[in-house]
């Protein structure tokens, strides 16, 4: 893999981790299953991570457009 292979895939690493933070945090049959299944130190970090995820999110989209749009130039 070479580092122009790793620039274009590294942001939609990153709109991967907020969308599916956001999605888990925001659904509430998810957060519901995330509150049963998972250990109370694991839930406060992942609720501690709401604003990075929700970041993530809108950076990783727009840095993936981008990517996308000018890749032909």
């Amino acid at each position: 893999m070479t580092y122009q292979q790793l620039d274009f895939i590294f942001p939609f690493v990153v709109l991967g981790y907020g969308a599916l933070m956001t999605i888990v945090l925001n659904i509430p049959q998810l957060a519901e299953l995330a509150e049963k299944r998972l250990p109370q130190p694991l839930l406060q970090q992942m609720n501690a991570h709401r604003t990075l995820a929700l970041i993530s999110l809108v950076v990783g989209t727009f840095w993936s457009l981008q990517n996308i749009w000018f890749k032909g130039l």
